[in-house]
């Protein structure tokens, strides 16, 4: 009740929506944290001790993400925001006619990039770790395979910041911030009497199926 008031006053004022809890502490932590790990590795040589110990901690930062998936608070949940291929064909449809809904958590289409990003990590650690064995020490497929993976790696990294960006634009909030912070434009607050966001044109906003619980986080 607290938190709905504060919504309808601050709107009642013309000030900025109010927002809520999105992203926990230890999403945000483990999502810098790879990037960082991730782009450390690509500015140190290939076989550096730095560079092993950078593609160690990746893997233990993925590991710990899907581990998060499972038990953490609900937006980092995979149950919230991995969909199957016909929810994200949907999503996709609605995006380009422009009528697809805000979500608090990630879109059907953004949690196969997730996915995808989170195996890519995983299969460049291992062809990594792979050529620290004596089984695959030189060998030349492993090695190419580990090359091969890595820029793919970096490509899909590019395509996600650039659906970041296009996002924001989009739906008006800045998700890169909102990753920062954790805290993302409530719905009570963006929704009007025509159910369509201010600023937003056509696009709706939704809640996911966990919004109550958010709501009623401080």
């Amino acid at each position: 009740m607290n938190a709905r008031l504060r919504a309808a006053v601050g709107t009642e004022a013309g000030r900025a929506p109010a927002s809520v809890k999105v992203w926990d502490p230890l999403v945000r932590l483990l999502h810098w944290s790879l990037a960082a790990c991730i782009f450390g590795a690509y500015l140190v040589e290939d076989g550096d001790t730095a560079h092993r110990v950078l593609g160690y901690l990746a893997l233990g930062l993925v590991a710990t993400r899907v581990a998060w998936g499972f038990v953490g608070s609900p937006h980092a949940r995979f149950r919230d925001w991995v969909r199957g291929p016909r929810a994200v064909r949907a999503y996709l449809r609605e995006r380009l006619a422009g009528t697809s809904r805000r979500r608090l958590g990630h879109n059907p289409a953004a949690g196969i990039m997730m996915l995808g990003l989170l195996a890519t990590v995983v299969l460049v650690g291992v062809t990594g770790w792979m050529q620290t064995l004596d089984a695959f020490w030189g060998v030349e497929w492993v090695e190419d395979l580990h090359a091969v993976l890595a820029w793919s790696l970096l490509g899909l990294i590019g395509l996600h910041v650039a659906a970041a960006v296009v996002e924001s634009l989009h739906y008006r909030e800045n998700l890169i911030a909102a990753m920062v912070h954790g805290r993302k434009r409530a719905v009570e607050a963006a929704d009007g009497a025509s159910g369509r966001p201010p600023h937003v044109g056509r696009a709706p906003v939704v809640a996911d199926q966990d919004a109550a619980t958010n709501r009623h986080e401080p």
